[in-house]
């Protein structure tokens, strides 16, 4: 057994990757956030733009979020705040040159048509 990625403490297969194969629908932008995390070190590119919302969609492609995250090393994730419709978090990471990285942003995300979709972020 796999723990998640995403620092949950549980088996990948029944924490993320549920969300990710489209099994299950993400129940808050918690569980959405820590999924994305989760995908980008599967390099799931098409889970990430499917879950980037319509609106914002047309700030990235699929070819980029597979690049960015397949270049990267992804370490760990921490969960700093999160409200119903915002996160913050720091992911941990190795860049494509092996320097250690902090992400460190507070998302933003909304509610439609019975899912939750990333909108942007804040950077810090």
């Amino acid at each position: 057994m796999t723990n998640c990625p995403c620092g949950s403490l549980h088996s990948l297969e029944t924490c993320c990757l549920p969300y990710i194969n489209k099994e299950k629908q993400v129940p808050t932008a918690e569980c959405l956030m820590r999924s994305r995390y989760t995908a980008y070190t599967l390099h799931a590119a098409s889970y990430l733009f499917d879950t980037t919302a319509p609106l914002s969609r047309r700030f990235t492609s699929k070819k980029a979020i597979l690049a960015w995250a397949a270049q990267n090393t992804w370490v760990k994730l921490d969960v700093v705040d999160f409200t119903e419709t915002t996160v913050t978090f720091k992911a941990y990471y190795f860049d494509h040159k092996g320097y250690p990285q902090e992400h460190y942003e507070k998302s933003s995300f909304c509610f439609q048509e019975g899912c939750w979709f990333y909108v942007d972020g804040v950077f810090y």
